[in-house]
């Protein structure tokens, strides 16, 4: 695959960071998932903005131009040969001295990846897929609220438990606060209903403040579905009419099952996806 680095068009092969750069060295970097709609970045400037607001508070002296981005963005879909792509872009601190920084970072390393979007499996859309519950809690964020960022490793052991759990096949992984409330997905933002309500874990609970989240809470308001964010139990979770998770590649996945890690299984409602998920759905992709 052919990436952008600096915005050069580089082989992947090519792209190479210094071992002196604090994205590798501490972690200090931001990413953006997202991906492209007839060869349009969705929700792009929404994501820059978090990115922008990230890299403020990590002291990445980090100027946006949207233009810019979407011109790189349409070269990667031309030199790849792809009409709608799966994008990664990253912004790492970039190259200073072996220590801790005592100024900001004034020259950040900027790549975007590229890679074709999964295949969709149009059976998990209609039918819904399961929720196992980890053990692992989500980690304390790095800051007021979670950071996008390059320290990864909470979600990563969160998915080699996932891989544990042998009924747990095409599941996704969710964790619980320290404090025991529902948290989110290794991948995805969580919501549920009940009674006709829509209600979502607070960002107080540490979780990311994910962009298809606020758009879908968004898209609620204009449907005129109640909704609220709060501090729910996973016993919340269990007696919910439907629930569904969310996420830029993704979308609007409806969860049908959910798992305990001993394996006992409870059933969401009927089964299937409920009405607000599938109202939801039809308007999300409009």
């Amino acid at each position: 695959m052919i990436i952008s680095m600096n915005g050069t068009l580089v082989e992947e092969t090519q792209a190479v960071v210094s071992v002196y750069d604090h994205g590798f060295l501490y972690g200090i970097g931001l990413f953006e998932t997202f991906r492209t709609y007839n060869r349009k970045p969705f929700l792009l400037a929404e994501h820059i903005r978090r990115l922008t607001d990230g890299c403020q508070e990590l002291g990445i002296v980090y100027e946006p131009n949207l233009e810019n981005l979407s011109r790189f963005i349409e070269e990667l879909l031309q030199a790849n040969h792809l009409e709608d792509a799966y994008i990664r872009y990253s912004v790492s601190a970039g190259v200073e001295a072996l220590g801790l920084p005592t100024s900001d970072y004034t020259k950040p390393t900027e790549i975007i990846y590229i890679k074709p979007l999964p295949p969709r499996d149009e059976r998990t859309y209609l039918q819904g897929k399961a929720l196992q519950l980890l053990k692992l809690p989500r980690n304390t964020p790095e800051g007021l609220y979670r950071f996008k960022s390059f320290h990864y490793m909470n979600n990563i052991l969160a998915k080699r438990e996932l891989g544990q759990y042998a009924w747990a096949t095409g599941a996704e992984g969710l964790m619980l606060s320290e404090d025991g409330y529902v948290a989110e997905g290794i991948v995805s933002n969580l919501f549920f209903v009940k009674k006709d309500t829509l209600y979502t874990p607070s960002l107080d609970t540490g979780i990311l403040p994910g962009i298809t989240r606020a758009y879908v809470m968004d898209l609620a308001q204009q449907l005129q579905i109640p909704i609220q964010d709060g501090l729910y139990r996973w016993e919340d979770l269990i007696e919910a009419d439907e629930a569904f998770l969310v996420n830029s590649i993704q979308e609007i996945v409806p969860v049908n099952t959910l798992y305990t890690p001993s394996g006992q299984a409870y059933t969401l409602g009927s089964g299937s996806p409920g009405t607000i998920t599938r109202q939801l759905t039809k308007h999300y992709a409009q």
